[in-house]
């Protein structure tokens, strides 16, 4: 609570009336309530990917279906990267709670680089796609694919840079108040990105496959 002094001419320091105090107002976990707004405005997001997929997603326009051009195996292990990185997030985290830098700094590092191992497939699917000449271009489905999946590879691609900024500040400044609540922040960005790469795998991949 900070104090200002207001003296009037002629009037005494001690009078009650010529001092004034004000309260700061600043809501404890004010960033955490904030950036779960903002994650609510990327469920909005995504929620309209999804439902463009819905419309658009056997849109072939004689061109290829999902059956034809995804291959399961590299996009199972492209989320086992994904999931195995929120769990190192987790241990990331406990050990922030414990004031540790050096594992923290370690396991942020092995959740940045399964971060990247998931982006690289993505990019190489993508590449391989427009290759064959099946690009977002080619058809509805193939529009709708590119724009929800790319999405959320671009996700993670901040992710992964808000990631290696917070591990300059951690190494510079240690596990103070406000890295704690920005590394609280990127693990709730970071579990929400698992959430909807679930549901992408599930109802674009899965789903693609069958006839």
């Amino acid at each position: 609570m900070s104090e200002i002094n207001v003296t009037h001419a002629g009037a005494a320091s001690a009078d009650p009336s010529s001092r004034y105090y004000v309260r700061e107002h600043h809501p404890e976990n004010g960033t955490l309530l904030g950036f779960w707004i903002y994650l609510m405005s990327d469920c909005l997001i995504f929620a309209c990917l999804f439902a463009t997929y819905a419309v658009l997603g056997r849109n072939y326009a004689g061109g290829p279906s999902g059956a034809e051009i995804f291959e399961l195996p590299t996009v199972a292990l492209n989320t086992a990267f994904l999931l195995f990185s929120s769990i190192t997030y987790g241990f990331a985290m406990l050990t922030a709670q414990k004031k540790n830098v050096k594992g923290t700094l370690l396991w942020l590092a092995v959740t940045g680089v399964l971060g990247a191992c998931f982006l690289y497939l993505e990019l190489d699917e993508f590449a391989h796609l427009i290759h064959e000449g099946f690009g977002p271009w080619r058809s509805g489905f193939l529009t709708a694919f590119f724009s929800l999946v790319g999405t959320h590879g671009l996700h993670v691609t901040f992710g992964i840079v808000w990631l290696v900024t917070l591990m300059f500040q951690v190494g510079k400044h240690g596990i103070n108040g406000a890295n704690y609540r920005r590394l609280a922040c990127l693990s709730m960005f970071w579990h929400f990105l698992d959430v909807i790469w679930i549901g992408v795998f599930t109802y674009v991949y899965l789903m693609g496959v069958l006839p």
